[in-house]
């Protein structure tokens, strides 16, 4: 896939889309979840494995222009999903001496997010 002047930008716009999006999501998670677990983190990469899922598994077998993945996939959800907070989530657990919590942030995260995408693809070539 060539990437032209044109797509760059449609990615960053939609990498752009996707961090407000994160922001907006996480904020209004944080604000209601009491701080014992980073559910917004939790939740924002398990909705955004499971559209990525999702998205992948429609254009699949389609020959649809792959364009859209690029732009939705890396931009829209790349700027959404956020692997770098998560890791940092777990660490910052871990040296407020909550083991456990980080380890069910870490594992927990990991596994559903995996899970969901899988169920994300899979729904989508069902239709």
């Amino acid at each position: 896939m060539l990437m032209t002047p044109m797509l760059f930008v449609i990615v960053a716009l939609c990498g752009g889309l996707g961090a407000v999006m994160r922001f907006a999501l996480d904020t209004f998670i944080s604000a209601r979840s009491g701080g014992l677990l980073p559910w917004g983190t939790m939740t924002i990469n398990v909705s955004g494995s499971l559209a990525l899922g999702f998205f992948t598994g429609l254009l699949t077998g389609t020959g649809m222009d792959q364009t859209w993945l690029l732009a939705v996939g890396t931009g829209v959800l790349g700027g959404y999903t956020t692997f770098s907070t998560a890791s940092f989530d777990t660490v910052r657990l871990l040296r407020a001496g909550r083991p456990l919590a980080s380890l069910a942030t870490a594992f927990g995260t990991l596994i559903t997010a995996i899970l969901a995408a899988y169920i994300g693809f899979l729904l989508a070539t069902m239709l």
